[in-house]
């Protein structure tokens, strides 16, 4: 059974002068993608393979989760579109078992949302979702998926 682990990207700076794209993450930021990554290897979810925005944030948000994962990143991701998400994960190897998605609200809300029919009511920056998935990556659909797991960085 596929696990597709749901992150949005740690708090970034305001970027005032910066291109939304460039803006780096805050010191609370680095501090939870830290933790996060902690978590994830705590709790044996380290991804076989993690899917990243370009963004600088998300970036730095998977620096800071520390794991020894493939990384392929996707600019597809910071266009903000659960459709170009949806499509992403369907054409992902049947030999990743585990995969994490980095990227940006709404459209991490809403892809959790959609593939298991409810999400929690905010998502917050560095917030995750551990999504089960039925069968292989290609039959993954809206409603498709089980939320297991929601976490944020304030617990």
């Amino acid at each position: 059974m596929p696990t597709l682990i749901v992150l949005r990207h740690a708090k970034a700076v305001e970027g005032i002068g910066l291109a939304d794209i460039d803006r780096p993450l805050a010191g609370r930021g680095r501090r939870d993608a830290a933790a996060t990554g902690a978590w994830l290897r705590e709790n044996d979810l380290v991804p076989d393979l993690v899917l990243c925005s370009t963004a600088v944030r998300t970036r730095e948000t998977l620096e800071g989760l520390a794991l020894d994962s493939p990384v392929e990143f996707e600019p597809g991701i910071y266009d903000n579109h659960v459709d170009n998400l949806l499509s992403l994960i369907q054409v992902v190897d049947d030999d990743v078992e585990r995969l994490l998605l980095v990227g940006h609200n709404p459209s991490m809300h809403e892809l959790v949302h959609d593939l298991t029919g409810g999400a929690p009511g905010s998502f917050p920056t560095c917030a995750l979702a551990v999504i089960d998935l039925p069968g292989p990556w290609s039959q993954t659909w809206p409603g498709s998926g089980t939320l297991t797991l929601h976490r944020t960085p304030k617990g």
